[in-house]
């Protein structure tokens, strides 16, 4: 157990959404068994749990690809990697491998499906435009998430949703390939029957993920800032982040959106983020929260 912070409040909702998620792929596995030939529902059960597998287990492989990220020696990152190691030492957890994506956009998150095996990747960008404590304030943000094994969750949850993307594209398959035919006791066709559940299916974990997404950020600001003793180098980090994201291309931003839910700061310009649908609070709760800590940490012992 690390020095992290608890949060009751991360784990329930951790644990509901794995529940509900879990529910939602069984119900999606047994509604394609009413619609589809019996001998597709174990191929659709493997597959999807062959998904998941997957994810869990290359989970920081597959993240630090996606960003083009690669892993940096304490000979080639001395600074980056001593801050990280005072940081573990402090924390009182397994050291994770240490990654540099090169790339302006200011960002960093974190990957792994244990503590054990797991990577904190920053950005050449936030490298260059956060001074020596905001960047200490980010790398306990990102620390905190695999402490509480939150980015795991994360990454296996996300499995309902991609299991029912593909099954939503095969079905646009089967509707040019058997056109209108009603092969189904509701005189439905299968491929309009799959399409309806798996739009379902996706649309039910994606706003799920997001919902777990916004609280894991702002309980990794709080464990961070309580780590640290420093929530004002986190507040400066985030406005920082979060300006001069908003300069790069828009183009640029788009490549790495896949990842949003990850990094500690959308790759989002111009938009608000007081929406259902969003990856991550406001910037205005976060520093709320964050001044909040301040002046508790401020107060003198009674």
């Amino acid at each position: 157990m690390s020095r992290f912070q608890g949060d009751a409040g991360l784990t329930a909702r951790m644990t509901t959404v794995m529940f509900l998620l879990g529910a939602l792929f069984v119900g999606l596995i047994v509604a394609l068994m009413f619609v589809m030939p019996a001998q597709w529902a174990p191929i659709i059960g493997i597959v999807g749990l062959g998904i998941a597998w997957w994810q869990w287990y290359a989970s920081d492989t597959l993240a630090m690809k996606a960003m083009g990220a690669r892993e940096v020696s304490a000979q080639e990152a001395p600074e980056l990697h001593a801050m990280i190691d005072r940081l573990c030492t402090l924390a009182d957890m397994p050291k994770p491998r240490v990654g540099i994506a090169h790339t302006d956009m200011p960002n960093a998150f974190a990957t792994g499906r244990s503590p054990k095996r797991s990577a904190v990747v920053v950005t050449t960008g936030i490298m260059q435009r956060l001074s020596a404590e905001e960047l200490e304030g980010v790398l306990a943000h990102e620390l905190s998430h695999v402490a509480h094994r939150d980015v795991l969750v994360m990454t296996v949850a996300s499995s309902a949703g991609i299991v029912a993307g593909m099954l939503g594209r095969g079905s646009q398959f089967g509707a040019y390939a058997g056109g209108g035919r009603r092969d189904n006791n509701n005189g439905l066709p299968v491929w309009l029957v799959v399409m309806l559940v798996s739009l379902v299916v996706y649309a039910v974990s994606w706003l799920l993920l997001r919902m777990l997404s916004r609280y894991r950020e702002l309980a990794a600001d709080r464990a961070g800032a309580h780590l640290t003793m420093k929530p004002g180098a986190l507040a400066s980090a985030l406005q920082k982040i979060t300006g001069d994201i908003s300069a790069i291309p828009s183009r640029d931003l788009r490549s790495s959106q896949a990842m949003n839910a990850f990094f500690i700061a959308p790759a989002i310009s111009g938009q608000s983020l007081r929406t259902l649908t969003s990856t991550h609070p406001s910037l205005e709760q976060r520093l709320e929260q964050l001044a909040r800590i301040e002046a508790e940490l401020s107060r003198p012992a009674q």
